[in-house]
């Protein structure tokens, strides 16, 4: 959805609206984010702020998500409030080789013309929401490192506790 920036005053304007679950496609091979596991429920409001635009939201929903241990697909619940600061880049001067940003300059993000793509925010903020990591359960077993299968499905028959071989002469080490 592409916002004209023209039409935003210093009130604001609200956004209310909702995606579908085929609105999500996922830009890489092995994406984190299989897709929407309900509608995903949308609403902003963005105004105007000095030079910057202000955009405040909330995203609420349920997401697919594949399991940082064990690979499986789970369903996570989504609820996540955001504001991001739009700004125009400033000119860049000619004379300086290096410019410096100040900490304020880090908060923004950078927008070129009059318009800004909501479903590019959107989807970032989706990303953003997600833990480091992404667990199906705490108690999530994983996968056995030695046969890939799903320890928490079944178990294996798999010597785990074999360790690495450089270091098995450790094992007779007798400290008095």
């Amino acid at each position: 959805m592409i916002i004209d920036l023209t039409t935003i005053s210093h009130d604001g304007r609200t956004f209310d609206f909702s995606l579908e679950k085929d609105w999500w496609h996922s830009n890489e091979e092995n994406d984190q984010i299989l897709g929407f596991h309900t509608t995903l429920k949308v609403k902003l409001k963005i105004y105007k702020a000095g030079d910057k635009y202000i955009l405040e939201g909330d995203l609420s929903g349920g997401l697919q998500v594949v399991c940082d241990r064990c690979l499986d697909a789970y369903h996570r619940d989504l609820r996540y409030d955001f504001k991001v600061f739009l700004g125009s880049p400033t000119p860049p001067d000619t004379n300086v080789t290096e410019v410096e940003l100040l900490d304020e300059d880090m908060e923004v993000g950078f927008i070129k013309g009059k318009e800004i793509d909501l479903d590019e925010i959107i989807r970032e903020q989706i990303y953003l929401s997600l833990p480091m990591k992404s667990l199906c359960s705490d108690k999530c077993l994983g996968l056995c490192p030695i046969c890939g299968s799903n320890l928490n499905v079944r178990d294996c028959q798999c010597h785990r506790d074999q360790g690495h071989p450089g270091f098995l002469k450790l094992r007779d080490l007798k400290i008095e």
